[in-house]
Protein backbone atom coordinates (compact mmCIF):
# COMPACT_ATOMS: atom_id res chain seq x y z
CA UNK A 1 0.00 0.00 0.00
CA UNK A 2 1.30 3.19 -0.94
CA UNK A 3 1.71 6.22 1.36
CA UNK A 4 -1.25 7.97 -0.58
CA UNK A 5 -3.09 5.10 -0.70
CA UNK A 6 -2.47 5.15 3.46
CA UNK A 7 -3.32 8.36 3.80
CA UNK A 8 -6.31 8.54 2.13
CA UNK A 9 -7.50 4.97 4.36
CA UNK A 10 -6.59 7.32 7.32
CA UNK A 11 -8.48 10.36 6.75
CA UNK A 12 -11.58 8.01 5.34
CA UNK A 13 -11.68 5.66 8.30
CA UNK A 14 -11.14 8.24 10.83
CA UNK A 15 -14.05 10.61 8.52
CA UNK A 16 -16.02 8.40 8.60
CA UNK A 17 -16.46 7.04 11.91
CA UNK A 18 -16.79 10.46 13.23
CA UNK A 19 -19.44 10.84 10.82
CA UNK A 20 -21.82 8.44 12.08
CA UNK A 21 -21.38 11.02 15.40
CA UNK A 22 -22.38 14.08 13.55
CA UNK A 23 -25.50 12.49 11.47
CA UNK A 24 -26.92 11.48 14.94
CA UNK A 25 -26.16 14.41 16.79
CA UNK A 26 -27.27 16.45 13.85
CA UNK A 27 -30.76 14.50 13.84
CA UNK A 28 -31.24 14.02 17.45
CA UNK A 29 -30.96 17.68 18.47
CA UNK A 30 -34.21 19.15 16.63
CA UNK A 31 -35.96 16.21 18.38
CA UNK A 32 -34.71 16.78 21.66
CA UNK A 33 -35.83 20.72 21.27
CA UNK A 34 -39.33 19.66 19.99
CA UNK A 35 -40.09 17.95 23.21
CA UNK A 36 -38.88 20.41 25.14
CA UNK A 37 -40.83 23.63 23.65
CA UNK A 38 -44.01 21.01 24.10
CA UNK A 39 -42.94 20.34 28.05
CA UNK A 40 -42.35 24.06 28.48
CA UNK A 41 -45.88 25.11 26.86
CA UNK A 42 -48.05 22.67 28.51
CA UNK A 43 -49.89 24.02 31.03
CA UNK A 44 -51.26 20.48 32.46
CA UNK A 45 -48.68 19.88 35.30
CA UNK A 46 -48.91 15.37 35.24
CA UNK A 47 -48.39 16.02 31.19
CA UNK A 48 -45.47 18.78 31.84
CA UNK A 49 -43.46 16.34 33.76
CA UNK A 50 -44.14 13.75 31.57
CA UNK A 51 -42.73 15.59 28.71
CA UNK A 52 -39.41 16.67 30.72
CA UNK A 53 -38.55 13.32 31.44
CA UNK A 54 -39.42 12.87 27.80
CA UNK A 55 -37.02 15.53 27.17
CA UNK A 56 -34.47 14.58 29.51
CA UNK A 57 -34.34 10.88 28.26
CA UNK A 58 -33.59 11.90 24.61
CA UNK A 59 -31.53 14.69 25.91
CA UNK A 60 -28.96 12.40 27.96
CA UNK A 61 -28.44 10.23 24.77
CA UNK A 62 -27.69 13.00 22.57
CA UNK A 63 -25.64 14.21 25.16
CA UNK A 64 -23.34 11.29 25.45
CA UNK A 65 -23.27 11.15 21.53
CA UNK A 66 -22.23 14.87 21.46
CA UNK A 67 -19.47 14.40 24.14
CA UNK A 68 -17.74 11.78 22.88
CA UNK A 69 -18.09 12.88 19.28
CA UNK A 70 -16.57 15.94 19.93
CA UNK A 71 -13.20 14.26 21.12
CA UNK A 72 -13.04 12.67 17.83
CA UNK A 73 -13.91 15.89 15.51
CA UNK A 74 -10.39 17.43 17.42
CA UNK A 75 -8.40 15.47 15.56
CA UNK A 76 -9.77 15.87 12.11
CA UNK A 77 -8.17 19.07 11.03
CA UNK A 78 -4.75 18.62 12.35
CA UNK A 79 -4.50 15.59 9.48
CA UNK A 80 -4.20 18.47 6.91
CA UNK A 81 -1.09 19.33 8.47
CA UNK A 82 -0.39 15.66 9.10
CA UNK A 83 -0.98 14.39 5.77
CA UNK A 84 -2.25 17.00 3.66
CA UNK A 85 0.12 19.77 3.49
CA UNK A 86 -0.36 19.74 -0.14
CA UNK A 87 -4.08 20.70 0.19
CA UNK A 88 -3.73 23.38 2.59
CA UNK A 89 -0.84 25.29 1.22
CA UNK A 90 -3.15 24.95 -2.22
CA UNK A 91 -6.47 25.69 -0.96
CA UNK A 92 -5.94 26.98 2.90
CA UNK A 93 -6.73 30.57 1.45
CA UNK A 94 -9.99 29.65 0.92
CA UNK A 95 -11.27 27.41 2.74
CA UNK A 96 -9.43 28.47 5.83
CA UNK A 97 -11.92 30.97 6.96
CA UNK A 98 -15.20 28.11 6.75
CA UNK A 99 -13.17 25.52 8.79
CA UNK A 100 -12.26 28.46 11.24
CA UNK A 101 -16.00 29.03 11.42
CA UNK A 102 -16.96 25.50 11.57
CA UNK A 103 -14.41 25.31 15.01
CA UNK A 104 -15.53 28.50 16.32
CA UNK A 105 -19.42 27.30 16.13
CA UNK A 106 -19.20 24.14 17.01
CA UNK A 107 -16.46 23.74 19.92
CA UNK A 108 -16.99 27.10 21.31
CA UNK A 109 -20.95 28.65 20.88
CA UNK A 110 -22.65 25.09 20.39
CA UNK A 111 -20.71 23.66 23.37
CA UNK A 112 -21.13 26.55 25.39
CA UNK A 113 -25.23 26.65 25.05
CA UNK A 114 -25.45 23.09 25.38
CA UNK A 115 -23.72 23.14 28.43
CA UNK A 116 -25.92 26.06 29.61
CA UNK A 117 -28.95 24.24 28.90
CA UNK A 118 -27.27 20.46 30.64
CA UNK A 119 -26.38 23.09 33.80
CA UNK A 120 -29.71 24.99 33.30
CA UNK A 121 -32.36 22.30 34.75
CA UNK A 122 -34.25 23.44 37.93
CA UNK A 123 -32.07 26.82 37.31
CA UNK A 124 -33.26 28.52 34.44
CA UNK A 125 -36.79 29.70 33.20
CA UNK A 126 -38.76 27.77 31.12
CA UNK A 127 -38.47 29.91 28.22
CA UNK A 128 -34.60 30.61 28.24
CA UNK A 129 -34.04 27.41 28.96
CA UNK A 130 -35.77 25.89 25.77
CA UNK A 131 -34.34 28.49 23.66
CA UNK A 132 -30.67 27.61 24.67
CA UNK A 133 -31.62 23.80 23.09
CA UNK A 134 -33.03 25.71 20.15
CA UNK A 135 -29.70 27.58 19.71
CA UNK A 136 -27.79 24.49 20.04
CA UNK A 137 -29.71 23.09 17.29
CA UNK A 138 -29.05 25.97 15.60
CA UNK A 139 -25.38 25.89 15.77
CA UNK A 140 -24.78 22.18 15.31
CA UNK A 141 -26.71 22.96 11.53
CA UNK A 142 -24.37 26.07 11.07
CA UNK A 143 -21.39 24.31 11.55
CA UNK A 144 -22.48 21.67 9.03
CA UNK A 145 -23.01 24.53 6.76
CA UNK A 146 -19.45 25.76 7.00
CA UNK A 147 -17.89 22.46 6.67
CA UNK A 148 -19.64 21.77 3.41
CA UNK A 149 -18.62 25.04 2.56
CA UNK A 150 -15.35 23.99 2.58
CA UNK A 151 -15.90 20.75 1.00
CA UNK A 152 -18.25 22.21 -1.35
CA UNK A 153 -15.18 23.99 -2.53
CA UNK A 154 -13.04 20.73 -3.14
CA UNK A 155 -16.18 19.32 -5.16
CA UNK A 156 -16.82 22.77 -7.35
CA UNK A 157 -14.02 25.23 -6.79
CA UNK A 158 -15.41 28.92 -6.79
CA UNK A 159 -14.86 32.68 -6.24
CA UNK A 160 -11.17 31.79 -6.51
CA UNK A 161 -7.99 32.90 -8.39
CA UNK A 162 -4.67 30.66 -8.80
CA UNK A 163 -1.48 32.50 -8.13
CA UNK A 164 1.89 31.17 -8.25
CA UNK A 165 0.49 27.90 -6.98
CA UNK A 166 -1.83 28.85 -4.69
CA UNK A 167 -5.90 29.57 -4.91
CA UNK A 168 -6.63 33.00 -3.41
CA UNK A 169 -10.55 34.10 -2.83
CA UNK A 170 -11.71 36.78 -5.01
CA UNK A 171 -15.71 36.17 -4.03
CA UNK A 172 -16.75 34.94 -0.95
CA UNK A 173 -20.63 35.52 -2.12
CA UNK A 174 -20.00 32.90 -4.75
CA UNK A 175 -18.14 30.31 -2.28
CA UNK A 176 -21.31 30.10 0.33
CA UNK A 177 -23.44 29.98 -2.16
CA UNK A 178 -21.44 27.00 -4.35
CA UNK A 179 -24.83 25.04 -5.72
CA UNK A 180 -22.55 21.37 -4.49
CA UNK A 181 -22.62 23.04 -0.59
CA UNK A 182 -26.02 23.97 -0.77
CA UNK A 183 -28.01 21.09 -2.05
CA UNK A 184 -25.61 19.16 -0.14
CA UNK A 185 -26.41 20.55 2.95
CA UNK A 186 -30.41 20.33 2.53
CA UNK A 187 -29.63 16.21 2.02
CA UNK A 188 -27.56 16.42 5.04
CA UNK A 189 -29.92 17.64 6.98
CA UNK A 190 -33.29 15.17 5.93
CA UNK A 191 -30.88 12.31 6.22
CA UNK A 192 -30.00 13.34 9.79
CA UNK A 193 -33.82 13.92 10.67
CA UNK A 194 -34.20 10.64 9.42
CA UNK A 195 -31.41 9.12 11.74
CA UNK A 196 -32.40 10.83 14.16
CA UNK A 197 -36.34 9.90 13.90
CA UNK A 198 -35.44 5.94 13.37
CA UNK A 199 -33.33 5.94 15.99
CA UNK A 200 -35.79 7.30 18.23
CA UNK A 201 -38.50 4.84 17.16
CA UNK A 202 -36.24 2.14 17.56
CA UNK A 203 -35.65 2.56 20.93
CA UNK A 204 -38.88 3.50 21.78
CA UNK A 205 -40.58 -0.15 19.83
CA UNK A 206 -37.93 -2.26 22.00
CA UNK A 207 -38.97 -0.58 25.57
CA UNK A 208 -42.94 -1.53 24.01
CA UNK A 209 -41.27 -5.07 23.65
CA UNK A 210 -40.09 -5.16 26.79
CA UNK A 211 -43.78 -4.40 28.22
CA UNK A 212 -42.68 -0.78 29.61
CA UNK A 213 -44.70 0.93 31.92
CA UNK A 214 -43.81 4.03 30.43
CA UNK A 215 -46.49 3.47 27.72
CA UNK A 216 -47.16 7.03 27.10
CA UNK A 217 -44.17 8.27 27.10
CA UNK A 218 -42.50 5.76 24.15
CA UNK A 219 -45.87 5.90 22.43
CA UNK A 220 -45.70 9.66 22.56
CA UNK A 221 -41.75 9.23 21.45
CA UNK A 222 -42.22 6.38 18.71
CA UNK A 223 -44.97 8.82 17.04
CA UNK A 224 -42.65 11.89 16.85
CA UNK A 225 -39.66 9.45 15.52
CA UNK A 226 -42.37 7.69 12.87
CA UNK A 227 -43.76 11.38 11.46
CA UNK A 228 -40.02 12.91 11.31
CA UNK A 229 -38.43 9.72 9.77
CA UNK A 230 -41.06 8.91 7.14
CA UNK A 231 -41.61 12.98 6.52
CA UNK A 232 -37.21 13.43 6.34
CA UNK A 233 -36.96 9.97 4.51
CA UNK A 234 -39.07 10.84 1.60
CA UNK A 235 -37.61 14.11 0.81
CA UNK A 236 -34.35 12.57 1.07
CA UNK A 237 -34.43 10.58 -1.78
CA UNK A 238 -36.26 13.24 -3.64
CA UNK A 239 -32.69 15.61 -2.72
CA UNK A 240 -30.46 13.02 -3.92
CA UNK A 241 -32.24 12.93 -7.22
CA UNK A 242 -31.91 16.64 -7.18
CA UNK A 243 -28.15 16.55 -6.97
CA UNK A 244 -27.49 14.70 -10.24
CA UNK A 245 -27.87 17.45 -12.40
CA UNK A 246 -25.20 19.39 -10.00
CA UNK A 247 -22.75 16.52 -10.51
CA UNK A 248 -23.64 16.41 -14.20
CA UNK A 249 -22.51 20.21 -14.09
CA UNK A 250 -19.95 20.00 -12.34
CA UNK A 251 -18.15 16.51 -11.71
CA UNK A 252 -18.88 15.16 -15.43
CA UNK A 253 -16.62 12.26 -14.01
CA UNK A 254 -18.70 11.34 -11.25
CA UNK A 255 -21.74 11.79 -13.61
CA UNK A 256 -20.67 9.32 -15.89
CA UNK A 257 -19.55 6.73 -13.89
CA UNK A 258 -23.22 6.81 -11.85
CA UNK A 259 -24.70 6.95 -15.22
CA UNK A 260 -22.59 3.81 -16.49
CA UNK A 261 -22.43 5.82 -19.55
CA UNK A 262 -19.49 7.84 -21.39
CA UNK A 263 -16.51 7.40 -19.13
CA UNK A 264 -13.95 7.24 -21.97
CA UNK A 265 -15.37 9.84 -23.46
CA UNK A 266 -15.03 11.99 -20.31
CA UNK A 267 -11.35 10.02 -19.79
CA UNK A 268 -10.51 11.57 -23.17
CA UNK A 269 -11.78 15.44 -22.68
CA UNK A 270 -9.76 15.69 -19.09
CA UNK A 271 -6.78 13.95 -20.52
CA UNK A 272 -7.06 17.11 -23.38
CA UNK A 273 -7.73 19.54 -20.33
CA UNK A 274 -4.99 18.56 -17.94
CA UNK A 275 -2.75 16.08 -19.22
CA UNK A 276 -2.09 12.54 -19.09
CA UNK A 277 -3.61 10.98 -16.11
CA UNK A 278 -6.31 7.87 -14.90
CA UNK A 279 -8.96 10.40 -13.89
CA UNK A 280 -11.92 7.62 -13.34
CA UNK A 281 -12.84 6.68 -9.55
CA UNK A 282 -13.35 3.17 -8.37
CA UNK A 283 -16.27 2.74 -10.34
CA UNK A 284 -17.90 -0.67 -8.45
CA UNK A 285 -17.25 1.37 -5.27
CA UNK A 286 -18.97 4.41 -6.18
CA UNK A 287 -21.87 2.61 -7.93
CA UNK A 288 -21.90 -0.20 -5.10
CA UNK A 289 -22.35 2.68 -2.61
CA UNK A 290 -24.82 4.99 -4.53
CA UNK A 291 -27.57 1.60 -5.02
CA UNK A 292 -26.87 0.99 -0.85
CA UNK A 293 -27.92 4.53 -0.13
CA UNK A 294 -30.87 4.86 -2.78
CA UNK A 295 -31.87 1.16 -1.58
CA UNK A 296 -32.02 2.03 2.36
CA UNK A 297 -33.45 5.46 1.51
CA UNK A 298 -36.55 4.08 -0.32
CA UNK A 299 -36.81 1.18 1.94
CA UNK A 300 -36.56 3.34 5.20
CA UNK A 301 -39.24 5.66 3.77
CA UNK A 302 -41.98 2.89 2.78
CA UNK A 303 -41.89 1.04 6.63
CA UNK A 304 -41.68 4.28 8.38
CA UNK A 305 -44.98 5.17 6.37
CA UNK A 306 -46.62 1.68 7.36
CA UNK A 307 -45.15 1.88 10.86
CA UNK A 308 -46.90 5.26 10.72
CA UNK A 309 -50.39 3.81 9.64
CA UNK A 310 -50.32 0.76 12.01
CA UNK A 311 -49.54 3.51 14.69
CA UNK A 312 -52.87 5.17 13.95
CA UNK A 313 -54.69 2.38 13.70
CA UNK A 314 -53.15 1.55 17.35
CA UNK A 315 -51.28 -1.98 15.94
CA UNK A 316 -48.35 -1.34 15.73
CA UNK A 317 -47.03 -1.86 19.58
CA UNK A 318 -49.30 -5.08 19.48
CA UNK A 319 -47.95 -6.67 16.67
CA UNK A 320 -44.06 -7.78 18.28
CA UNK A 321 -42.94 -8.44 14.50
CA UNK A 322 -43.55 -5.09 13.65
CA UNK A 323 -41.76 -3.22 17.11
CA UNK A 324 -38.65 -5.53 15.84
CA UNK A 325 -38.21 -4.31 12.35
CA UNK A 326 -38.36 -0.51 13.81
CA UNK A 327 -35.79 -1.66 15.99
CA UNK A 328 -33.77 -3.70 13.35
CA UNK A 329 -33.90 -0.55 11.46
CA UNK A 330 -31.87 1.78 13.71
CA UNK A 331 -28.56 1.11 11.47
CA UNK A 332 -30.04 1.26 8.00
CA UNK A 333 -29.27 5.38 7.96
CA UNK A 334 -26.18 5.21 9.41
CA UNK A 335 -25.38 3.14 6.63
CA UNK A 336 -27.05 4.56 4.10
CA UNK A 337 -25.12 7.91 4.76
CA UNK A 338 -21.99 6.57 4.82
CA UNK A 339 -22.78 5.73 1.84
CA UNK A 340 -23.67 8.79 0.53
CA UNK A 341 -20.30 10.29 1.92
CA UNK A 342 -18.44 7.40 -0.05
CA UNK A 343 -20.20 8.24 -3.61
CA UNK A 344 -19.28 12.48 -2.69
CA UNK A 345 -15.54 11.85 -1.47
CA UNK A 346 -14.47 8.96 -3.76
CA UNK A 347 -16.14 9.83 -6.73
CA UNK A 348 -14.04 13.17 -6.86
CA UNK A 349 -10.89 10.87 -7.27
CA UNK A 350 -8.24 11.61 -8.33
CA UNK A 351 -8.75 14.99 -7.94
CA UNK A 352 -8.87 16.67 -4.02
CA UNK A 353 -9.62 19.84 -5.70
CA UNK A 354 -11.53 18.62 -8.46
CA UNK A 355 -9.94 19.96 -11.63
CA UNK A 356 -7.14 21.71 -10.12
CA UNK A 357 -5.31 19.78 -7.53
CA UNK A 358 -4.46 15.90 -7.95
CA UNK A 359 -4.24 13.63 -4.46
CA UNK A 360 -0.60 13.02 -5.32
CA UNK A 361 0.10 16.53 -5.48
CA UNK A 362 -1.94 17.12 -2.12
CA UNK A 363 -0.04 14.53 -0.31
CA UNK A 364 2.60 15.65 2.20
CA UNK A 365 6.32 15.02 2.09
CA UNK A 366 5.43 11.91 5.12
CA UNK A 367 7.09 8.42 5.42
CA UNK A 368 5.21 5.31 4.32
CA UNK A 369 6.07 4.02 7.86
CA UNK A 370 5.01 7.13 9.65
CA UNK A 371 1.71 6.64 7.77
CA UNK A 372 1.79 3.21 8.77
CA UNK A 373 1.66 3.79 12.42
CA UNK A 374 -0.42 7.10 12.34
CA UNK A 375 -3.10 5.29 10.05
CA UNK A 376 -3.03 2.63 12.62
CA UNK A 377 -3.38 4.85 15.89
CA UNK A 378 -6.11 6.89 14.71
CA UNK A 379 -8.32 4.11 13.78
CA UNK A 380 -7.39 2.15 16.47
CA UNK A 381 -8.65 5.03 18.57
CA UNK A 382 -11.71 6.24 16.77
CA UNK A 383 -13.00 2.66 16.95
CA UNK A 384 -12.59 2.58 20.61
CA UNK A 385 -14.29 5.87 21.14
CA UNK A 386 -17.09 4.60 18.74
CA UNK A 387 -17.84 1.28 20.84
CA UNK A 388 -17.46 3.03 24.19
CA UNK A 389 -20.17 6.11 22.47
CA UNK A 390 -22.52 3.04 21.82
CA UNK A 391 -21.80 1.09 24.57
CA UNK A 392 -23.02 3.86 26.79
CA UNK A 393 -26.02 5.06 24.69
CA UNK A 394 -27.47 1.50 24.36
CA UNK A 395 -26.86 1.00 28.44
CA UNK A 396 -28.74 4.08 28.80
CA UNK A 397 -31.39 3.49 26.31
CA UNK A 398 -32.33 0.15 27.71
CA UNK A 399 -31.92 1.44 31.34
CA UNK A 400 -35.21 3.78 30.52
CA UNK A 401 -36.47 7.58 31.94
CA UNK A 402 -35.95 5.88 35.78
CA UNK A 403 -32.15 5.75 35.22
CA UNK A 404 -31.82 9.42 33.56
CA UNK A 405 -29.30 11.65 35.11
CA UNK A 406 -29.54 14.45 33.25
CA UNK A 407 -31.51 17.61 34.80
CA UNK A 408 -32.19 15.33 37.59
CA UNK A 409 -33.73 18.29 40.03
CA UNK A 410 -36.99 19.05 38.83
CA UNK A 411 -37.85 22.85 36.47
CA UNK A 412 -37.73 25.86 38.44
CA UNK A 413 -41.37 27.07 38.97
CA UNK A 414 -42.87 29.87 37.33
CA UNK A 415 -44.39 31.40 40.22
CA UNK A 416 -40.72 31.12 42.26
CA UNK A 417 -39.02 34.56 42.41
CA UNK A 418 -35.44 34.36 41.33
CA UNK A 419 -32.69 36.49 43.11
CA UNK A 420 -29.44 36.23 44.78
CA UNK A 421 -28.91 35.09 47.97
CA UNK A 422 -31.71 33.05 49.81
CA UNK A 423 -33.54 32.45 47.06
CA UNK A 424 -35.06 29.51 45.64
CA UNK A 425 -32.37 28.89 42.63
CA UNK A 426 -29.80 29.10 46.06
CA UNK A 427 -31.76 25.81 47.41
CA UNK A 428 -31.77 23.76 44.26
CA UNK A 429 -29.05 21.61 44.44
CA UNK A 430 -26.69 21.36 41.17
CA UNK A 431 -28.24 18.56 38.14
CA UNK A 432 -26.20 15.43 38.54
CA UNK A 433 -24.71 14.70 34.94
Amino acid sequence: MSAADLARLQFAATTGIHWLFVILTMGLVPLVAITHTRAVFTRDPVRRALRERTTRFWGQLYVINYAVGIVTGLVMEFQFGLSWSGLSKFAGNVFGAPLALETLIAFFAESTFLGMWIFGWGRLRGGVHVTLIWLVTLTAYASGYWILIANGFMQHPVGHEVRDGAAYLTDFGALLTNSSALVALLHLTLGALTTGGVFVAGVSAYHFLRRTKETELFRTSLKLGLWVSTVASFFVVVVGEMQRPVIERTQPMKHAVLEDSGVAEVQARLVEEHGPGDFVPWQDTVRISMDVMTIIGNTVSTITFIALILLWKDRLTRWRWASWTLVAMVPFPFVASVGGWVVREVGRQPWLVYGELTVEDALSPVGRTSLLVSCALFVAVFLALAVTNWTLITRFALRGPGATQLGATEPLPDDVPEGPAGSADEKQPLPVL
